[in-house]
């Protein structure tokens, strides 16, 4: 009898269990559904360099989960930099620039020395500031050490963020999650 007993108790509890993973799970769907731009929905960022000196401009498409495009900089020149986010064929950088308060973008350099500075204008600067859709690169040295690259993050949500650079990437942010990160190479 008091094997029944246990084994009632056991099927409640499990029950009990099942149920709250359920609640839990429904929540963080509704979450997601109402995430401005699901990190699925993202295909393709592009960065458009710009040199600021010649005027010449060229783009550079990092495919989510393809390999990395080469950014070719020179030292001691400067870029004008313009991010934009694909869903396949469709420029979803509106979206973002809609929720400006919700996204930040870190750009880390870690193997880089350049200088960043955002250039937004009102259309993408929220109340955690410059999203950093538009920026200038001011280049020191592109090559510092091996395989010099970009790692950049659009994180959705931070509860802080601060645009000063922090070791070496341009940008931080506490909480939040990452809607998309693409990698570019760098090259001299």
């Amino acid at each position: 009898m008091k094997n029944k007993f246990n084994l009632n108790k056991l099927i409640s509890l499990l029950a009990v269990l099942f149920l709250i993973f359920n609640v839990i799970s429904c929540q963080r769907d509704e979450d997601v559904a109402a995430d401005d731009l699901p990190q699925e929905e993202l295909t393709k960022i592009t960065l458009n360099v710009k040199d600021i000196a010649t005027g010449a401009s060229t783009n550079y498409s990092y495919i989510i989960g393809s390999g990395a495009p080469v950014i070719p900089l020179t030292d001691g020149k400067s870029y004008e930099v313009t991010t934009t986010f694909w869903n396949g064929n469709e420029d979803v950088t509106k979206e973002i620039k809609d929720a400006k308060d919700e996204h930040f973008l870190i750009f880390d350099f870690p193997r880089s020395t350049i200088n960043l500075t955002r250039l937004d204008d009102e259309s993408s600067t929220g109340k955690l500031g410059k999203v950093g859709l538009k920026t200038k690169w001011e280049v020191e040295k592109v090559v510092k050490s091996s395989s010099p690259l970009l790692q950049l993050t659009l994180i959705h949500e931070p509860a802080t963020a601060n645009e000063a650079q922090n070791g070496t990437a341009w940008g931080s942010v506490t909480g939040g999650e990452t809607d998309a990160q693409a990698t570019f190479g760098l090259s001299n």
